[in-house]
């Protein structure tokens, strides 16, 4: 990639991340210190970790639209701006109903579908699901770090030390934005990227793409409910500000034994004893919370198991979604996917908040292994995607009837899948086995356009 690419890249994977690191950094201390806050009751502290969730699903497609009427670097700057506001707002709150307007805040800062669409704009076709990827990345290191950092600064300034410091990340953001990401010179509509309106029909009426909205919707209540009950669990066998050292190690032991899972899956095209084997390991990882909350030892063993299946799913799900996805609707297939993910957030927050006021902490674990449960129902019944890849070509604009011509000379190409040429757009969406793709054929055939 040249500079411009790269410096975009750095840029945008930074504003991601502090926005992600914002988000969740309440996620493993706020059902530990945030009984201090007048009118704290569980319900009301689930609601408060998954609101954000709800309004980033309802706005970020939205805001991806508007993105493409005033322009990528204004929407991303209010968005921040309202997550900055947010983040004012929980860190000065009083009591849980303010602290619950303060999340709903964050999360209205949906910047996610506009940082992905001048990402887009700034990085060649032949880059951009490398670019994609690196950004995409940034949502699991934020995560990871924000178990580390949530208990070690709420233990030294509380929750609202923790919002005030989102607060900066907020404005540390803008600063990347105005005077380090560079500005296009034009924006346009990337399909690979973006959520198209004439698209949503395809995309939500596909049976496949379904089951994967429905199960990174499953994968995040889970992990919103556990998080719910699992800080005041941790909280009787050891200090709150001490939890980032257990978390530290769960997650180092949880990523080494991800990634034979996730080569076995990838490269050696195993992806469907993967996954099923994931989500069954998933499960058992919350009867072990059940089974283990009285001993330290077993929760982290729990844990450990927990956070492998979670990294080796949080990989193979946007992989299968982008293969199942016609060519060139992906971007729209993972707008839905990710307005699914947050949407799971708020249904994880709110009933495992309920469920732990009316029923206690074991019965949280056994919604999550409930869940787990019809999530494999919706696994095994599903047919896995051939192991193809996304390519885009740049092929300069065309007329409709060439751009269909095209088409059909790329797909008979070896190894090509899949070829729908936009010829307004200039770009050709492929699907490629990487294994058998003819790379003088495909250039041969491109030339022709």
């Amino acid at each position: 990639m040249g500079p411009v690419a790269v410096r975009a890249v750095i840029g945008l994977s930074g504003i991601y991340a502090f926005r992600m690191l914002g988000l969740f950094m309440i996620l493993p201390v706020f059902t530990l210190y945030g009984t201090e806050l007048p009118g704290y009751t569980a319900t009301l502290a689930g609601l408060a970790i998954g609101i954000y969730g709800l309004t980033q699903a309802l706005l970020q497609i939205p805001f991806g639209f508007l993105s493409d009427r005033i322009g990528r670097k204004p929407v991303i700057a209010m968005g921040l701006t309202l997550f900055a506001v947010g983040s004012a707002v929980a860190g000065t709150a009083d009591t849980m109903v303010e602290v619950i307007i303060g999340r709903a805040l964050q999360g209205s800062g949906a910047v996610s579908a506009a940082v992905l669409a001048l990402a887009a704009d700034l990085t060649p076709e032949e880059h951009r699901t490398k670019a994609m990827a690196t950004i995409g990345m940034t949502i699991g290191m934020a995560f990871f770090a924000s178990l580390i950092l949530g208990p070690i600064v709420a233990g030294q300034h509380g929750l609202a030390g923790i919002f005030w410091l989102t607060t900066v990340f907020a404005l540390c953001g803008l600063a990347i934005l105005f005077f380090y990401v560079p500005t296009p010179a034009i924006s346009s509509v990337h399909r690979e990227a973006e959520a198209v309106p004439e698209l949503f029909g395809r995309v939500l009426t596909d049976g496949r793409l379904l089951r994967l909205d429905g199960g990174i919707l499953i994968l995040h209540a889970i992990m919103t409910a556990t998080f719910v009950a699992l800080p005041p669990l941790l909280g009787g066998h050891m200090a709150g500000a001490d939890h980032w050292m257990l978390y530290l190690g769960v997650l180092t032991l949880s990523v080494v034994l991800m990634v034979p899972f996730v080569i076995i899956a990838e490269k050696h095209r195993r992806m469907r004893p993967v996954f099923v084997g994931a989500v069954v390991v998933m499960g058992v990882a919350q009867v072990g919370f059940y089974a283990t909350g009285h001993s330290l030892a077993g929760l982290a063993a729990s844990l450990v198991v927990y956070f492998a299946a979670v990294n080796v799913l949080e990989a193979a799900l946007p992989s299968l979604v982008s293969r199942v996805a016609p060519a060139h609707s992906k971007g729209t297939a993972m707008g839905v996917y990710s307005s699914s993910q947050f949407m799971g957030a708020f249904l994880g927050g709110v009933l495992g908040g309920w469920i732990l006021d009316h029923g206690g902490i074991p019965q949280v674990f056994l919604l999550g292994a409930g869940a787990a449960g019809l999530w494999l129902l919706l696994a095994l019944t599903m047919r896995f995607p051939e192991h193809l890849s996304s390519r885009l070509l740049s092929v300069g604009r065309l007329p409709q009837v060439e751009a269909g011509a095209l088409a059909k000379r790329l797909g008979r190409v070896p190894g090509v899948a899949e070829a729908v040429v936009v010829g307004e757009e200039g770009v050709a969406y492929l699907k490629v086995d990487r294994r058998t793709l003819d790379e003088d054929a495909l250039a041969q055939a491109a030339g022709h356009g």
